[in-house]
């Protein structure tokens, strides 16, 4: 697979990588022995590249990465995320937070320098404020983490991180959220930040395999999130009322099969049209079991996309989505 260079980071991850969400929580139940075998068929199809955080399972996607790294001795870079386990205010976000928070990261990933961590979608005031940098500065040149990031949800906060120079910015950019191509792909590749690109099948609205009559456990976050109860509303669906992304997801389908590349399913496809926009570093879908992690990998080797594809996706965007979507993120 394809490797590109993560920001300032200097180090080379696959194009395509993988979200880790599902191996701790919020996604339905997914066993120990499931959540190794997705990590081992992940490495094996050729993804270098591992996204996790604190949160997840409260530490325990990190810890099972650990577990797997260390039995393996696979070459991945991991990012891990901080700043989810407390109360969503700047007055959290000190250094002190952050020494304790990678501290634990540390402990559960079993290592003594963090590759990447991130900054787990905090509020815009911490995002715009330089004593944030500061802090992290302080961790690099403790050798606690090796490079730091912001995981953000709108474009604007992606904008401050690119001009307060972190080495990555986290977002979400799928054929259901188009609005990062307008300012944020081109400024971080004109200042040197990789994008690592999140919820890029739209919680699974662009795999396809959903309807209106579709239920999600009740662990999901995808039933009991869909109007921002727990999080930010744009980590499920997009942010796309359900209904109309079942609607656009169908013509989204339908698109890839008339003019799609043969044999790529709509879910290959959606994760494609991501890790080929330029500025675009890698894509982190997530798996629950070994065939999605293996099909989302293959996504890395799909060719170019036609532009009549192209062009279909910005039309069923800005029939469906665009009015909603557009202006909030």
């Amino acid at each position: 697979m394809e490797q590109r260079t993560l920001g300032t980071t200097g180090k080379d991850v696959s194009i395509v990588g993988l979200g880790t969400w599902q191996l701790g929580a919020d996604w339905g139940e997914v066993s120990e022995s499931d959540a190794r075998a997705v990590l081992e068929a992940s490495v094996e199809a050729g993804v270098t590249f591992f996204d996790t955080a604190d949160v997840y399972g409260d530490g325990r996607s990190e810890q099972l990465i650990g577990d797997f790294l260390r039995s393996t001795g696979a070459s991945v870079t991991v990012a891990t995320k901080m700043g989810r386990r407390v109360e969503q205010i700047p007055e959290n976000y000190t250094l002190d937070s952050f020494r304790a928070w990678t501290d634990r990261s540390r402990r559960n990933l079993g290592v003594d320098t963090l590759d990447l961590v991130q900054l787990h979608c905090p509020p815009s005031a911490t995002i715009d404020d330089e004593v944030t940098y500061d802090a992290l500065r302080t961790l690099v040149e403790a050798e606690a983490i090796a490079a730091y990031g912001v995981s953000v949800e709108t474009c604007d906060q992606a904008l401050s991180a690119i001009r307060h120079g972190a080495a990555t910015v986290q977002i979400i950019l799928n054929a259901f959220r188009l609005k990062p191509l307008d300012q944020v792909l081109p400024a971080a590749a004109r200042a040197g930040v990789g994008i690592i690109v999140r919820v890029p099948l739209a919680s699974g609205l662009l795999s396809g395999r959903y309807d209106r009559d579709t239920v999600f456990a009740h662990n999901d976050h995808r039933s009991y999130n869909r109007h921002g109860e727990a999080f930010d509303v744009g980590e499920t669906f997009s942010g796309v009322d359900y209904e109309t992304g079942v609607a656009a997801a169908k013509e989204f389908a339908e698109l890839v099969r008339a003019h799609g590349p043969e044999g790529a399913t709509p879910a290959q496809v959606a994760i494609a049209w991501c890790a080929q926009q330029p500025g675009v570093t890698t894509v982190i879908p997530g798996a629950r079991n070994v065939d999605q992690a293996r099909s989302n990998a293959a996504a890395g080797l799909v060719p170019a996309l036609s532009a009549e594809l192209l062009e279909g996706i910005t039309r069923i965007y800005d029939t469906h989505l665009r009015a909603s979507i557009h202006p909030r993120w």
